[in-house]
């Protein structure tokens, strides 16, 4: 199945996309493949705001530098970090009983964070064009509360759908 039919998918049936992420014996390529899509799409996600900050502060840095230190971090050093969040989620589920595996607490959040990724979008995009207000918290809420929502159920999927 192409990944965008699956990211579809995520919104309605988590368990059963990660399910099937999992039988097709998904593995550490998998897993660094959704963490550098995501982090990359997060990064393009946030040039809009980072445009946006430079034409209403012209005395600010300029666009091209906030553009590369957000690659830098946002494609470099994030990816490291969501490692660590996997980690540590791990060792949450698996004091809680969990079943899984490191490899499986990866690809759930990865695969989370990969599947929110139009989400993302529109939030970078309401930042850009609209600015601060109701509209951008109104996304960042939205998004929040579908990551954590197929995060938990797709975690739940890797530990105790084993």
């Amino acid at each position: 199945m192409p990944i965008t039919t699956d990211i579809v998918a995520t919104y309605r049936s988590p368990r059963r996309v990660m399910r099937s992420i999992l039988d097709r014996g998904a593995g550490e390529p998998q897993a660094l493949g959704f963490v550098m899509i995501a982090c990359f799409i997060m990064w393009v996600s946030r040039l809009p705001s980072l445009q946006r900050a430079a034409f209403f502060d012209p005395d600010g840095a300029e666009f091209t530098t906030m553009a590369a230190v957000g690659a830098l971090g946002g494609i470099i050093f994030a990816p490291i970090l969501f490692y660590g969040v996997a980690g540590l989620s791990r060792l949450i589920a698996k004091a809680l009983g969990g079943q899984g595996t490191w490899l499986r607490a990866r690809l759930a959040l990865f695969w989370s964070l990969l599947a929110v990724s139009p989400l993302v979008m529109l939030h970078g995009l309401v930042a850009g064009f609209i600015g601060t207000g109701p509209a951008l918290n109104s996304t960042s809420l939205i998004g929040f509360v579908a990551f954590m929502a197929i995060w938990v159920l797709c975690l739940k999927e890797t530990e105790v759908g084993a």
